[in-house]
């Protein structure tokens, strides 16, 4: 790659600082006599540059979104589109990224379980929700009489952030048509999302979790057809706060008790 396509990768990698090779003493102070004052770039100068440069990075993530929503119409089933996921490019996530973590579960679950982002033990499997939040999960599925094999298990982003740090609006608005096309081809009765930032991702909307649990919300999917939506706290928060697990317990036992009422 030159030089431009270095910097355009490391700008959609989420890059904001950069480091020298030679470390040096920021406050010392050093004799003015006999040297030249360095020449400062114009700050206008510099602000054209900026823009110039994140109108480059908006571009190429708008062009990145309309490839990916373009090619998602072009299969019909969840082994077409894994395929077509892994042999995407338009994410800089992927260069990272040690796998593509696909969704995982039946293609005809009634439940889509979807969480943010893959972690460290799900990037290095290649599975979605295996580490301890995957662990948690499962247990919080079988207490609720629910089995993993029947559910189906995705993230809004296929690849990991580096570091496990927040994704991009960039990086989300890429990935989003792959979920998308997912519930489009399972068509699913009931969503469950992990986490305020999966739940504001999917349903458009900015609000906090602790605001949308407990109520149940709706997501229309390509054909109009509109699915009951729930949203709880994701497993590694739980892990962080033990104490609302009982919170989550209970959006469970909702999603329950409306999968009940439906066969009645």
């Amino acid at each position: 790659m030159d030089i431009k396509q270095i910097l355009d990768w490391y700008i959609l990698s989420g890059v904001e600082e950069t480091a020298g090779e030679v470390p040096f003493a920021k406050f010392e102070a050093t004799p003015l006599e006999g040297k030249k004052l360095p020449i400062l770039k114009n700050v206008q100068e510099s602000s054209v540059m900026t823009r110039q440069a994140s109108t480059v990075l908006s571009q190429a993530t708008q062009d990145a979104c309309k490839d990916a929503r373009e090619r998602c119409q072009t299969v019909n089933s969840l082994s077409e589109l894994k395929e077509l996921v892994e042999n995407f490019d338009g994410c800089a996530l992927k260069l990272t990224a040690s796998h593509t973590v696909f969704g995982d579960g039946a293609e005809d679950a009634r439940i889509v379980f979807i969480g943010e982002a893959p972690g460290a033990d799900e990037d290095r499997i290649g599975k979605p929700f295996v580490g301890r939040s995957g662990q948690l999960l499962d247990k919080m599925l079988q207490s609720a009489g629910l089995e993993r094999s029947a559910c189906y298990i995705t993230n809004i982003l296929p690849w990991r952030p580096p570091g496990n740090r927040t994704p991009t609006d960039g990086e989300v608005a890429v990935c989003l048509p792959f979920l998308k096309r997912q519930i489009d081809i399972i068509r699913p009765d009931y969503i469950f999302i992990m986490g305020g930032s999966a739940a504001n991702a999917l349903l458009d909307i900015q609000d906090s979790i602790s605001r949308m649990r407990g109520h149940w919300m709706e997501y229309t999917d390509a054909n109009g057809r509109k699915i009951p939506v729930l949203a709880s706290f994701h497993p590694a928060y739980l892990l962080r706060n033990p104490g609302q697990k009982a919170k989550s317990w209970v959006d469970f036992l909702r999603l329950k008790q409306k999968m009940s009422e439906e066969k009645e």
